[in-house]
């Protein structure tokens, strides 16, 4: 009867884990120790060895081939043998997505103070376990807090954040990470070494990306491909086929079109690959995985790669109900090669004067300051109205705003400051795609006139010794017409 590759190379001792290395080295040293918990929480997503590392927990409490509680079960012993084929009676496997309601735990609280028959504990494993009702888990908790000596609950969820906390308080709990595209990769090729499989070394790229860093699809991915190509080698292009994506040879040459700035080239592209049944939104989201991955190994300039990346998502987010998304593509293309409208260049090029007019610490030639008269204080009340409209405006500001500070004014120029540490931010927001869109949001925030100058602190006490500085100014705006009396 055919298997599965899944269940087939399904780890059978923690040394075959792939990925999640500091939870299993906890783990193994609390088997080792002898210090176990008696309830854990295992959250993640799908396919991370959830289920998979609560079944070697069983076995290393209840192997038969060690005196006591091990870090190695032995997989020979009737006990083990039993765990992998899920047929061991003192384990207790509960799928919450389907027996989710408090008559399936009111079963396990009349069983529980029931000795284990075949082993040293009873181990039940709650599946999904976000899935239970308000009911079922109010029903729960006094188990959870205090089991019988002689049982051990283990909670998996992909939805950590919809248990309730007082459910997780009484649970140890481990949070897992999508698997490195090192640790996958070494998976894969010994399955495929196992299974006389023949793949090409990209393909291994294409399955980590299709997976999501989940280790039980990339092997699922594996054995559809494995099945497709039966008996023949697993090609990029082949697997790029048989998964539905993008072609690379595609995207590469929509690139060179990018680079190269020719707008013309890049629509009649993008309108050659609708005409092949391209799917124009896939398209793009592939496109910004491909850049993505051509940053990462220093083929493609960082600046630019955000650029297009950020322009990919601001158009499909802005235009996602648009139902011809030929045309949003040709407005995604658009944007990528045309980052700042003209008329915002004449802007730009007055902030700089503005900025060599008006030194740090001096004061400049007052007719381009107009009646323009900033507050400090009055920025910063308002610089959390500010960033939440830039979020909701371009998205990657998230990241590049997230260490900034109004720092201080000077007339109609507003001093905003980064940390050293963060520069590379500073140089981002100086951009004109950058910039200029934030610039405006400030100016429909606080005054038309003001203008932005990004600058790095020189550090964290010269920052706070510049804000307690103008604490007096900031009271006589508040109270607007009022003074500093002085003795």
């Amino acid at each position: 009867m055919h298997m599965t590759l899944y269940r087939k190379y399904r780890p059978q001792d923690f040394g075959e884990i792939a990925g999640q290395k500091e939870i299993v080295k906890t783990l193994k040293a609390s088997l080792r120790s002898g210090k176990i918990s008696h309830a854990y929480l295992f959250a993640g997503p799908r396919g991370l060895g959830k289920t998979t590392i609560a079944r070697l927990i069983a076995k290393g409490v209840n192997c038969l081939a060690h005196e006591d509680i091990t870090d190695e079960p032995c997989n020979k012993c009737d006990n083990c043998l039993a765990i992998n084929d899920g047929t061991f009676i003192d384990m207790v496997e509960i799928d919450a997505a389907s027996n989710r309601g408090i008559d399936e735990i009111r079963q396990i609280k009349e069983k529980i103070n029931y000795q284990p028959t075949a082993g040293r504990k009873k181990i039940y494993i709650i599946d999904e376990a976000h899935m239970l009702t308000k009911e079922a888990c109010n029903a729960l908790l006094k188990t959870l807090e205090e089991p019988p000596g002689h049982v051990i609950f283990i909670l998996a969820t992909t939805e950590p954040d919809k248990i309730l906390p007082t459910i997780i308080s009484r649970c140890q709990r481990y949070d897992f990470k999508s698997v490195l595209f090192g640790e996958m990769k070494e998976r894969l090729q010994y399955i495929a070494r196992e299974e006389h499989i023949d793949l090409e070394e990209d393909v291994y790229d294409i399955i980590y990306e299709s997976s999501g860093g989940g280790m039980r699809d990339a092997v699922s991915i594996l054995e559809r491909l494995m099945i497709t190509c039966y008996e023949e080698k697993i090609t990029v292009d082949r697997c790029e086929v048989i998964l539905g994506i993008t072609p690379t040879k595609k995207m590469s040459a929509f690139l060179e079109k990018i680079l190269g700035k020719n707008l013309r080239e890049a629509a009649k592209k993008l309108e050659e690959y609708w005409l092949e049944s391209l799917e124009v939104e896939m398209f793009f989201k592939d496109f910004a995985k491909y850049c993505k991955n051509l940053m990462a190994k220093n083929e493609l300039d960082v600046e630019e790669g955000l650029h297009i990346i950020g322009a990919i998502y601001d158009g499909l987010g802005k235009f996602k109900y648009e139902e011809d998304k030929r045309l949003v593509g040709y407005v995604i293309t658009d944007n990528i090669l045309n980052k700042t409208p003209k008329i915002e260049v004449r802007e730009k090029i007055v902030e700089q004067v503005v900025e060599k007019l008006v030194p740090v610490g001096g004061s400049g030639d007052g007719g381009l300051q107009g009646d323009v008269n900033l507050s400090i204080g009055e920025i910063r009340t308002k610089w959390n109205d500010i960033l939440n409209a830039a979020k909701k405006e371009k998205p990657t500001y998230r990241a590049s705003l997230r260490n900034a500070k109004p720092w201080r004014v000077d007339r109609n120029v507003l001093y905003v400051a980064f940390s050293k540490d963060d520069a590379y931010s500073k140089g981002l927001m100086e951009q004109r795609d950058y910039g200029d869109p934030f610039l405006q949001i400030v100016r429909n925030k606080i005054h038309p006139g003001v203008m932005i100058h990004y600058t790095v602190a020189e550090s964290e006490g010269a920052a706070e010794k510049n804000e307690e500085r103008n604490y007096g100014e900031e009271i006589k705006d508040y109270f607007k017409n009022g003074e500093i009396l002085t003795e």
